[in-house]
This record gives C-alpha cells, sequence and structure tokens, in this order.
C-alpha cells in the first residue's frame, strides 16, 4: 500500500497498513535509490511496532535497486543527519513517524550533507518513481550494519564544556520515545546531574501519553513532576527525539521562541557576528536578542528543509524555530534534541540563576498567542482580508510565509496548513491586554 497522501512538504508519513505499509516502504526505497543514484546510504528506525519490517523493506528496496546499505539500527533521527554526514554518505532514510500517534509510520529522507528531501526537491519524483514500478534487479547492493553511537556521543558532546555542568535537577520525559535510548549514553559522561529519568523504556504503544510536548495535555506530566520534585528544569521529548522542550523551574512551559533567543544567546557568546536563522511565526525577542549579541538576525519559512538550504546559503551558525526545531552548523546544519539540552544545561550552571530568573525579561515584555489553527472554508479569500484590513491600518506586510502584519506594538502572522484547509495564527504583543485584544480581533476576522 502506498497511498499518494503519505508524501507531505518535508516528509513521508501516513497510518499504517492502510497508508504506507511494508511494500510501499519497499518501493520508497527503491525509488530513492533509482532517482538519485547513491552508491551507499544509510537507514535507521524508530521504535514503533510496524518500524523493524517497515526498515527491512526499505532497505531491501534501497539494495534492490544497486546502492550499498548501511543499517544503523534503533536510532533517533538526528543520528541518522549524524551518520549520513560523518561517514560521507549519500544519503539516507530514517523510518519514523515523529511525534505522530501510535498507528502511524512514516520516513524522514535525506541526501548527501544530511539534505532534506522535501516536496520540492526529489520527493515529487520518487513518489512518481514508486507509482510506475521497476524493471528487473539488475545489481543488488551489499547490506551490512555499523555502530554509529560512540561517534555520536563524542559529537554531540563536543557542543559543550562539560566540566562547566554543575549538578543541577533535572526531569527528562523521554515519552517512551528514542530519546530514552539516545540520553543515556550521553548522561553517563555527566554524573554531576541529578536526573528523574521518566518513561525511558522506547515502547510504541506510547503507553503513558503521544510523544508530541507541542500539545498541552502531553506537557501536564512533566510540568506536575517538575514542580513536585523540585527539579531546576524539565526536559520533554519527541518521538523521534529531534526536538525539545523545556520547563522552567516553576514547572511553566518555555516557548520555542524563548529557547531560541536563549539558545543564540549561548552559541554568539562563542561564535559573535554569526549569521542566525529564526522563523516568521517568533518572536521579537529573537531578533532582538540576536542583534543585541552581536549577531545577524535572518528572518525565513517555516519547515526543516527551508532552513537548512538557508543555512548553507548563509553559512549561518544557527537557526531555531518555535516548534523546537533547533539547528547547529557544525552539526551539518541538522537538527538535534539533544544538543540544546547540553547547551542549556551549560548556560543555567555559567549564569547561576534560575531559568524561570533568566527568562524573566522575556515575560515581561513579550505576550505570545502560540499558535492557534482555525478551519476556514477559502484560504486565500481569507488571507487577502486581513492583507486588506491590517495594511489599510498602517501595518507594514510581508509573504515570506503566508502574511505578516507588523505594527510598532503588535504583529502577527498568519500561514495556511500544507495538508488542510485552515489557517495558523501566530500573535504576539508588547502587553498582555493588547495581545487579548488583538487576538481576538484577528480571529473574529478569521472565523467570520
Amino acid at each position: 500500500m502506498l497511498d499518494p497522501a503519505v508524501f507531505k512538504a518535508y516528509d513521508v508519513r501516513g497510518l499504517y497498513p492502510s497508508q504506507l505499509d511494508e511494500d510501499g516502504a519497499y518501493r520508497i526505497g527503491r525509488a530513492y535509490v533509482e532517482h538519485f543514484e547513491p552508491k551507499t546510504i544509510a537507514v535507521g528506525r524508530d521504535m514503533r511496532l510496524a518500524a523493524p519490517a517497515m526498515a527491512r523493506a526499505v532497505i531491501d528496496g534501497a539494495a534492490d535497486g544497486g546502492a550499498d546499505v548501511i543499517d544503523i539500527g534503533l536510532v533517533g533521527t538526528e543520528m541518522l543527519y549524524h551518520a549520513v554526514a560523518e561517514l560521507g554518505l549519500e544519503g539516507g532514510i530514517c523510518v519514523t513517524a515523529s511525534h505522530n500517534p501510535k498507528e502511524y509510520t512514516g520516513m524522514k529522507i535525506v541526501r548527501r550533507g544530511a539534505l532534506p528531501v522535501g516536496g520540492d526537491s526529489g520527493l515529487a519524483e520518487i513518489r512518481a518513481l514508486a507509482d510506475a514500478g521497476f524493471d528487473q534487479v539488475e545489481r543488488r547492493g551489499d547490506v551490512r550494519a555499523e555502530d554509529i553511537w560512540s561517534g555520536f556521543v563524542s559529537k554531540v558532546l563536543s557542543f559543550a564544556d562539560v566540566s562547566k555542568i554543575s549538578s543541577l535537577r533535572v526531569v527528562v520525559d523521554a515519552a517512551n520515545g528514542m530519546a530514552g535510548l539516545m540520553l543515556p549514553p550521553v548522561l553517563e559522561r555527566l554524573p554531576q546531574l541529578d536526573v528523574v529519568r521518566c518513561y525511558f523504556e522506547p515502547d510504541g504503544n506510547f503507553p503513558n501519553h503521544e510523544p508530541n510536548p507541542l500539545l498541552p495535555e502531553n506537557r501536564e506530566f512533566i510540568v506536575h513532576k517538575v514542580r513536585t520534585e523540585g527539579a531546576d528544569l524539565g526536559v520533554a521529548y519527541d518521538g523521534d527525539g529531534d526536538r525539545c522542550f523545556f520547563v522552567d523551574d516553576t514547572g511553566e512551559f518555555v516557548p520555542g521562541d524563548f529557547v531560541t533567543a536563549l539558545l543564540a544567546e549561548t552559541v554568539l557568546e562563542a561564535s559573535p557576528g554569526e549569521k542566525v536563522i529564526y522563523d516568521v511565526r517568533a518572536s521579537r525577542a529573537v531578533p532582538e536578542t540576536i542583534e543585541r549579541m552581536g549577531g545577524v538576525p535572518l528572518v525565513n519559512r517555516v519547515g526543516h528543509a527551508f532552513i537548512k538550504q538557508r543555512m548553507r546559503k548563509e553559512d549561518a551558525v544557527f537557526a531555531g524555530e518555535v516548534s523546537a526545531h533547533y539547528y547547529f552548523r557544525d552539526f551539518s546544519q541538522a537538527d538535534t534534541g539533544v544538543v540544546p539540552l547540553l547547551l542549556m544545561l551549560e548556560l543555567l550552571s555559567r549564569r547561576k540563576r534560575k531559568l524561570s530568573e533568566i527568562l524573566a525579561p522575556f515575560r515581561s515584555r513579550f505576550f505570545l498567542t502560540g499558535e492557534i489553527n482555525t478551519p476556514v472554508a477559502d484560504v486565500p479569500l481569507k488571507l487577502q482580508e486581513l492583507k486588506e484590513r491590517y495594511t489599510a491600518a498602517g501595518g507594514r506586510i510581508s509573504h515570506l510565509d503566508g502574511i505578516s502584519i507588523d505594527f510598532d506594538d503588535w504583529h502577527f502572522n498568519v500561514r495556511p496548513s500544507n495538508t488542510e484547509p485552515l489557517l495558523r495564527l501566530n500573535l504576539e504583543a508588547l502587553s498582555e491586554e493588547l495581545m487579548i485584544e488583538k487576538r481576538t480581533e484577528v480571529l473574529d476576522l478569521i472565523r467570520a
């Protein structure tokens, strides 16, 4: 089964087995090799119940297409990125459905240098080849297993000065996902930490909660745990471990834009004057912080494929998205969930202040709605209405991704979904009262 709907803007994702099964996985693996013609690729997988069989099918397809395949086994997605880059491979596929519920399967696909394959960079061609079928196997590639763990652990630890990390108490919610395997060998190198490990056993049934910390109901556990444990920091991971979400010492969730600002501070302290990329949804705290630290802020479209391409073009040192994707030039311009944790631990240790105190200047000035999704009947018409209303009121407009409207004391971005007839609103104001007022005003217009 290979439902065309599984091909998304940035990856492959669908219900198993009704939308995507082993046959579809074989076809994608083989089509990938026939289109890009790599000599050697890596294939890894997450802990989902169907992942072992799906990964075997991808490997078979790729090998039948003529590529040699390195099976790196059960890994977090960022480990696939690391393997492709560090081993000098021509590409790779990680069988994962990231943060989706247990019924899903999927793949994240990259080319040489861990550059993502998306809808406009090869995924459409893979879909067409997979649909068309294949000739007989001319040469079957070799398949071998390789352990990449030690190199990965050394790589992520190189981003922080481990000796500067103090004896903090940290709650980690691995959500029965890949962070439960990725983090232990890293934490072993940080014996000074007092880590409260929660749901570290990989389990594709996700018996405790879905592995998507963006949803408030999936954060309830770690918020409560940080408070009851008196922890300095809480960290929650998504299913494939490439995104980490922070909770401060009071149990308050830290928005991804504020994390981007803090990480930008840390990175720019070591690399002054460098470029840092952030997405159109972000708080003004991000560009202000980058400029204050002597960096060059660059706003960009949402989505890891666009971010990674821009990082290469600009030679940016770091990029962050509101959705908790954090990218580092020295990690092949790829996103990682482990490096941000290490940098946050180092930041707290060096400043010798609680995270809530460090965040207080942001929280007292920047008031965010978070992302609010609204189904609409006619997306282009609604965007036009918003544009006309707010440009007439003196707003400064950008069409970089959806529409962004800026006023001196508030701004918002509205983007259409890639897959559904809905609009995504992110709004910020310089007072809570104004944020509530403008949130209501913009939503009323969207929903009218």
